[in-house]
């Protein structure tokens, strides 16, 4: 297989609103990242994804961007960023920033041009439609709740918004809007950043003809925006023009991606983007119509989903490997156990099932700790814009009720990702020394970084280990991948090979004992196990055990 250093290397995600203030205003920014880049170091990291942190009105936390080249005021200076970036590369740490070339703020001056009229020179820069028999030109809906599509008084049309009305599609079949993006990147790329992930990449085509679609609880799915006809067009002549003159990594966020498609947009040739986020695991645990459920997520289906990914790119494309991110409730909440008995022991299994696979690990900021979801009381203590709108969408509507919605939204609103890292037993986790824009998990007080570094045991110093494995274990990163027992409900092991060594992966994902045989492996090395045992010695996998076995010479 051919190694390249971005499959070598295990990033972490920053979400830099709730990362670490140092200024006292609540808010997370540049500078309280670059007081915490040693941290990061003794994690082990190699790169880190920064979340937005352009010019912003805020509407979705930075995802709505008025200006791609300056830096959001409460996050400090593009100064601020320049000395970040040099202490990160004094580390050996690589910055990958967030691109979100889908859609800009209502904000940004394309926009504020685009809507003043019909004959601007930059109307074309979004998409504008005339009214279809008095109502928006197709059914689609927002994936903020709402219509796809906001009326405009002043030139009697509509423009084209796939999340918030604040948040305008740009119009990509215009080529001068992709060489504005392209220019932009190239010139952050000349900066010295070291590569994108690309926000809700696989939308930047829409279907010909903006036909209606299919209607999933109250409009019509604005996935029919994904994959569109000429994504791969756009993504080679961004390739081409930009990609390929720097040294970068890349990953698309890719929503409504296949494995067929995933195999375009990832491709061994390199014409494209070097891995995409896949979201399909991350929705088994939603409910029939919609993400908002409490369900805990089903152990076969996501052994069956991950494994049909990683068979199905070995060699083809390449995978990235997440459970946790800014958009994304946490793991331990929805995979593990959250109670003091488990809550660790259960943190590291799901990080040993996750780092042991083929592609590249995602960390998002407190994973390696093993935060939880938070605790949420009413409507108002959320911050998110997805949460509050789906809450009332949903409620008002009539289709559901208070009782049954507001449970649901708290276990996957993605607030329960957004509270500020938890650095110690201080007030407000010493995040801030003034009120956080977000509350503090309740539970800071046993969750936190002073306390994991003290302890040898903590799941920081597992996660130290995983990824130290990861580097000192070509098999890790390159070896094949295989399933074992697929019906199992409790256990999720696999097999993974490369040239004459072995690697058994098994983790037992209940509070109870289950049986393993490990006959084959009597030779092998333990690698890591969260039990500091050897599980072979009785055959027996305790609640939420995890080990690993390398076998040379197989």
């Amino acid at each position: 297989m051919k190694k390249a250093w971005w499959k070598e290397a295990v990033v972490y995600q920053i979400y830099p609103r709730s990362f670490c203030d140092s200024n006292g205003d609540g808010i997370g920014d540049l500078n309280g990242i670059t007081s915490k880049l040693d941290y990061l170091k003794e994690l082990g990291i190699d790169v880190i994804w920064l979340s937005p942190v352009y010019k912003s009105p805020n509407d979705d936390n930075g995802y709505d961007i008025s200006d791609y080249e300056d830096i959001m005021t409460e996050f400090g200076t593009m100064d601020d960023f320049d000395k970040m970036l040099a202490a990160a590369h004094d580390r050996g740490i690589k910055i990958v920033m967030d691109l979100v070339v889908n859609h800009t703020s209502d904000e940004h001056p394309w926009f504020v041009e685009s809507r003043s009229s019909k004959d601007n020179e930059k109307r074309d820069y979004y998409i504008w439609k005339e009214g279809k028999d008095g109502k928006e030109p197709t059914n689609w809906g927002s994936a903020f709740s709402g219509p796809a599509w906001k009326y405009d008084e002043k030139t009697d049309m509509y423009y084209l918004h796939l999340f918030s009305v604040k948040q305008p599609d740009l119009n990509w079949e215009n080529p001068k809007v992709r060489k504005e993006v392209f220019d932009m990147m190239t010139r952050w790329c000349e900066k010295g950043i070291d590569g994108f992930r690309m926000d809700v990449i696989s939308l930047i085509s829409k279907p010909e003809g903006y036909p209606d679609a299919k209607v999933v609880g109250l409009y019509g799915d604005m996935g029919i925006c994904a994959n569109g006809p000429k994504v791969h067009d756009y993504l080679k002549e961004m390739n081409e023009k930009v990609l390929s003159k720097f040294d970068i990594m890349t990953v698309g966020e890719t929503a409504g991606v296949t494995l067929e498609e995933a195999k375009k947009y990832a491709n061994t040739d390199g014409s494209e983007l070097n891995m995409v986020f896949q979201f399909e695991h991350m929705d088994l645990d939603g409910g029939e119509k919609f993400k908002w459920s409490t369900q805990p997520m089903p152990l076969v289906p996501l052994k069956e989903n991950l494994s049909k990914w990683q068979k199905g790119l070995d060699g083809v494309a390449w995978n990235s490997l997440y459970f946790c991110n800014h958009d994304q409730p946490r793991i331990v909440s929805r995979l593990g156990d959250e109670s003091d008995a488990y809550r660790e022991l259960s943190a590291k299994c799901i990080a040993t099932c996750l780092h042991m696979m083929q592609g590249t690990p995602y960390v998002y900021q407190g994973e390696e700790l093993g935060m939880t979801n938070t605790v949420f009381n009413s409507v108002d203590d959320f911050r998110d814009l997805e949460s509050i709108n789906a809450y009332r969408e949903l409620v008002e509507s009539g289709l559901y009720t208070d009782e049954d919605m507001f449970p649901k939204i708290a276990h996957k609103s993605r607030d329960n990702a957004r509270t500020p890292m938890q650095w110690d037993a201080s007030e407000n986790a010493g995040f801030t020394t003034g009120k956080p824009w977000i509350a503090v998990n309740p539970n800071y007080k046993k969750i936190n970084v002073a306390d994991q570094l003290k302890r040898e045991d903590s799941v920081f110093h597992y996660y130290q280990k995983l990824i130290r494995l990861r580097k000192e274990n070509e098999i890790i990163v390159y070896g094949n991948y295989e399933l074992l027992l697929p019906e199992d409900e409790n256990i999720f092991a696999y097999k993974r090979t490369l040239d004459n060594q072995k690697l058994l992966v098994v983790c037992n994902f209940s509070k109870s004992e289950q049986k393993f045989d490990f006959s084959g492996y009597e030779n092998a090395k333990v690698l890591i196990s969260n039990y500091n045992r050897d599980a072979r010695k009785d055959g027996i996998l305790k609640p939420y055990e995890a080990t690993v076995l390398l076998l040379e010479n197989a």
